[in-house]
């Protein structure tokens, strides 16, 4: 009768590498992993058993359980309460999942991203949020709604009561709450995509965090609700990143605004603007409102977007940035160039304004014989810096 060897611990190490890997290694994997999919090394062997537990981030995403269709249609023969039933327990399975592994954390929870998918019910959402609005330790906080249906949940509350966030996402939501006295002191990065909020709420939240470095804003197509360009960036001194889009020119009122802001943003570093419209001029009159009042950029990076439905005519009057002067900017970057006459103008008016430029990147949407005739008028343009110029 034969035996069955068993490895020895040698043999078993040589076949699992990754258990050999560094501590920072193998956290640093975990902490990419979604945590259902971090949960599930659990069983691997008893030495990963609890690895999982002393990872500082936590990621759910709603839409990846996907519903029984016996538990998703009740028969037209059972209970109203009955079928209720059945599809609460299976809709909130998820949630009940992520309490049970709040429950079982070894360290303090820092990062949380909870994804909703086309999950629309919020009532345990709500409390998963008013407990984490408990728990201090939470650095990082990604909020993503649902997109499915045609009104968005507004934000809970709760979460304006997370002082010690340094950083917030938040995808999908309304965000209409009266104003609120809570002070993000420690938040430096925040980022609302696709957010319904009334401009006086937005700029009472702005006001709030001092210590905001970075700041990305995508509204939601409602315009009825306006602020002035002027009442936006007093509420970003310290703005050192800035990422826009092209409602965000038809939600500001420029008509009224002077030349120079108030206030400088002197701090600003880099500068992204997504879906610009030059065909127009609308979105070009206020990117260099931008640009003139942020003379310490050092990257603009642009995506220019042929829809122009909605826009008003805008007339720019180059003479009067005659005095912008970009000591720092080294890098400009363009995607989606149509070569038309406003974008050309500005690639040349930041040639001439920029002396240590050192790259320009144009991803253009034209055909080649256009792009060299393009790339000639770049190369034969004025500049006071040896700018290296590439078309692609």
């Amino acid at each position: 009768m034969q035996t069955k060897h068993l490895p020895c611990e040698a043999e078993r190490l040589s076949l699992d590498r990754i258990s050999t890997l560094p501590q920072p290694v193998l956290e640093t994997i975990l902490r990419l992993l979604p945590t259902e999919d971090a949960a599930r090394t659990s069983i691997l062997s008893r030495e990963w058993r609890y690895k999982w537990t002393k990872i500082p981030n936590l990621m759910f995403f709603v839409s990846k359980r996907k519903i029984k269709k016996k538990q998703r249609y009740v028969s037209k023969r059972a209970s109203n309460i009955e079928g209720a039933k059945k599809n609460s327990d299976t809709r909130f399975k998820l949630y009940h999942d992520l309490h049970e592994v709040m429950l079982q954390r070894q360290i303090p929870i820092q990062e949380l991203t909870l994804s909703m998918g086309n999950h629309y019910d919020y009532l345990e959402f709500d409390q998963i949020i008013l407990n984490l609005s408990r728990n201090h330790s939470v650095k990082k906080l990604t909020l993503i709604g649902s997109d499915w249906h045609s009104s968005w949940y507004n934000l809970p509350i709760s979460v304006f009561s997370m002082h010690n966030l340094t950083e917030l996402n938040l995808s999908y939501f309304e965000l209409d709450h009266p104003p609120i006295l809570s002070v993000f002191g420690s938040l430096r990065i925040l980022y609302l995509w696709n957010v319904s909020i009334p401009a006086q709420t937005l700029l009472h939240l702005l006001s709030n965090c001092p210590s905001l470095k970075s700041f990305g804003l995508l509204l939601a197509q409602d315009f009825d609700d306006k602020c002035t360009t002027n009442e936006l960036f007093k509420c970003l001194p310290a703005i050192e990143h800035l990422t826009t889009w092209r409602h965000l020119s038809q939600w500001l009122v420029l008509d009224a605004v002077p030349q120079e802001l108030p206030t400088s943003l002197i701090h600003l570093k880099e500068l992204c603007f997504e879906e610009i419209c030059f065909l127009q001029g609308y979105g070009l009159t206020f990117l260099l409102i931008l640009v003139k009042c942020s003379p310490n950029l050092e990257k603009i990076k642009l995506e220019i977007d042929w829809d122009v439905s909605g826009y008003k005519k805008y007339s720019v009057v180059w003479k009067e940035y005659s005095d912008v002067w970009l000591e720092h900017l080294s890098e400009l970057e363009i995607e989606g160039f149509n070569n038309l006459k406003p974008e050309m103008e500005f690639v040349k008016f930041i040639l001439v304004r920029s002396p240590k430029l050192k790259k320009v990147s144009i991803q253009s949407v034209v055909d080649r014989n256009q792009e060299s005739e393009m790339l000639k008028t770049l190369l034969q343009a004025p500049r006071v810096s040896p700018v290296v110029i590439t078309v692609k």
